[in-house]
């Protein structure tokens, strides 16, 4: 058996859109993908029916971040662009990189021609003490894990 590894705590998510919409995140979501599955009922070597499942389709799931809200636009200014049917000009690549407690770089997600598909800004509640977070929905078309 090789050395153990043991997960690290996250402290942060950096966001970096080819050097143009860049910014910490507190949360992120959907750094995956999947395969559409494809059943098909053929005759075993006996004459036997067997259920062979074939992968289809790959899917990328939309990249979700959360952060609290600032005076930093560049997000929403994104967005416009899409809003404004200047979609070419949105796409971008893009990396996502994960901290740990100290600072350092643990695991970084890349991933091509992404846009935002939707921004939402907080839920304001003057009772709550709370911290007041804006969303960020990022479509694309391919993502990797990359070695840090």
């Amino acid at each position: 058996m090789g050395a153990r590894i043991d997960p690290v705590p996250v402290s942060s998510f950096y966001l970096d859109i080819s050097g143009k919409i860049t910014g910490l995140f507190r949360e992120c979501a959907g750094l995956g993908s999947e395969s559409e599955i494809i059943t098909q009922l053929v005759a075993g070597p006996s004459g036997q029916q067997v259920l062979l499942k074939i992968p289809g389709a790959v899917k990328f799931d939309n990249i979700v971040l959360k952060r609290g809200v600032t005076n930093d636009m560049q997000i929403w200014e994104w967005r416009k662009l899409v809003e404004d049917g200047k979609v070419n000009q949105a796409r971008m690549n893009g990396t996502i990189t994960m901290f740990d407690q100290e600072n350092n770089s643990i695991a970084e997600w890349t991933f091509e021609n992404a846009w935002p598909c939707k921004v939402s800004g907080p839920t304001l509640n003057s009772g709550n003490n709370e911290i007041a977070v804006e969303e960020l929905h990022i479509a694309h078309e391919g993502m990797k894990r990359e070695k840090v």
